[in-house]
């Protein structure tokens, strides 16, 4: 018979056991088999490249199986891992920090556990949701040559030298929602009382435009449309490495916004074991180290070896980490339909 998760839980539960925890895994983590294949729902481009390089090639080789993958934003593979709920096609999905809690508690997705041997060197910040692959924190980026004095603190974009010069964040994705919770946060207010943080933002109005992509933040600072916005501090740096070293990335002191990649394992997956030792793959010193190097995500765990010439550039080690700001994603989802109503009609309008 096969027992679902789930109901094995409830078995356990119910028969009042204090389970040891290999007991109460899935039934279906038994050992792969040569030809098994894991479906592996994840962003193209780089991070398509590091984990074909250094997830796949491994587990391929130790188990002859195969890897399928889903490429594209997370919006298209969430709406599909929802509607598959309880029958998915994927085993392993990549979500964003809201998408991934959510989706634990929607039965989508399974929370986190020590099956996973990585899991022990996590942050704690890392074990929400999934398994947390890479942070990429969301903070102020600005032109230096146009500030009297570095940026310290959020709420120096209130400083009247940059009125008319700000590309707010389109809308409540990571950006917008980071840019819209820190300003409750330093100006009185949390994700329970956000009208504060609408107000304060609309008193930085007129911006110089409001900004859909990085691609088009980039855009607006290359022609100088604009000197001051909120965005990842990943993409912003292989920016300023590239095209532009102007630009600064902020870390105030109340903290960069935390914004994190999550690998998922999806609820009634049939490959259980593989998916777990594809996460364990990800969170190994070679993957960690690649995402750092290459498009500078910021490791997860904590028992990795970072290069000199790369750690000034990551958020790396236990103070640092703890200083990333964390959001009650419960209250911000559930406030997101009313809130995206009024950010359309008082911020955007």
């Amino acid at each position: 018979m096969n027992v679902s998760r789930r109901t094995f839980n409830k078995l356990i539960a119910g028969a009042g056991l204090a389970a040891p925890f290999h007991i109460i895994r899935p039934a279906s983590a038994q050992e792969p088999k040569k030809g098994d294949e894991l479906v592996v729902g994840i962003w193209g481009g780089a991070q398509e490249k590091i984990v074909r390089e250094h997830v796949e090639k491994p587990l391929v080789e130790k188990y002859g199986c195969k890897i399928s993958y889903v490429l594209g934003g997370t919006g298209d593979r969430r709406a599909r891992a929802y509607a598959e709920r309880g029958r998915p096609s994927f085993d392993v999905l990549y979500l964003n920090i809201f998408e991934s809690r959510q989706a634990v508690k929607d039965g989508v997705t399974q929370a986190p556990t020590p099956a996973v041997k990585n899991f022990e060197a996590l942050y704690p910040s890392a074990r929400k949701g999934g398994y947390g692959v890479a942070f990429n924190p969301c903070t102020i980026v600005y032109d230096k040559t146009k500030a009297s004095k570095p940026i310290t603190s959020w709420k120096d974009m209130w400083n009247p030298e940059w009125k008319g010069r700000i590309a707010w964040p389109d809308g409540l994705g990571a950006e917008g929602i980071s840019a819209l919770m820190m300003a409750a946060r330093v100006w009185g207010g949390d994700e329970k009382n956000a009208d504060i943080a609408f107000e304060k933002v609309k008193e930085l109005k007129p911006f110089a435009a409001i900004q859909g992509s990085q691609a088009q933040l980039f855009e607006m600072f290359d022609q100088k449309l604009a000197d001051l916005s909120v965005e990842f501090g990943s993409f912003t740096q292989s920016y300023v490495e590239t095209r532009n070293p102007n630009i600064a990335i902020a870390k105030p002191v109340e903290g960069q916004a935390l914004s994190m990649n999550v690998a998922c394992i999806t609820e009634g997956t049939k490959n259980q074991k593989l998916a777990e030792e594809w996460i364990n793959l990800h969170l190994s010193e070679p993957c960690m180290l690649a995402y750092a190097r290459q498009i500078y995500y910021s490791p997860t765990v904590s028992n990795i070896t970072v290069p000199d010439d790369i750690k000034s550039k990551l958020v790396l080690g236990d103070a640092d980490v703890a200083k990333l700001v964390d959001f009650d994603w419960d209250v911000i989802n559930a406030s997101r339909a009313k809130w995206q109503a009024k950010y359309d009609r008082e911020i955007a309008g």
